[in-house]
């Protein structure tokens, strides 16, 4: 069985307004996501299959409020909420938000892939 923590995660990636720590086993990424800045990945997903994550994630909100948009409706959650997004939402969040993150590895680098190249300008 995996196990990980804030403080063990093996991958740690710092995007100024954001914090990723993460660890894969199994398939599954398993991550724990800071976030300094309010923050909208829309424009950083614009350049996937209709401008949204195709990805799958089920976590659970410890501090803050993310948002998830999809094309006809929000779903907002705030501190102390599990949940599960269906792949085709763009997510947003309030500053000093923290949520632990569990999402199909796989998918999930094509996601990653695409946020980078857009914060990178490229």
């Amino acid at each position: 069985m995996a196990k990980v923590s804030r403080t063990t995660a093996e991958k740690v990636q710092d995007f100024g307004v954001a914090e990723d720590r993460t660890t894969t086993a199994e398939g599954y990424t398993m991550g724990f996501t800071t976030i300094r800045e309010a923050h909208d990945l829309a424009p950083a997903l614009a350049g996937l299959p209709g401008g949204h994550c195709s990805c799958p994630h089920w976590g659970y909100v410890t501090k803050g409020r993310l948002v998830f948009t999809f094309s006809d409706h929000e779903e907002a959650y705030e501190a102390g909420d599990a949940f599960y997004t269906p792949p085709g939402h763009t997510p947003a969040a309030d500053a000093d938000t923290e949520f632990v993150m569990f999402s199909p590895a796989d998918l999930l680098e094509a996601t990653e892939a695409a946020i980078v190249k857009a914060m990178e300008g490229t």
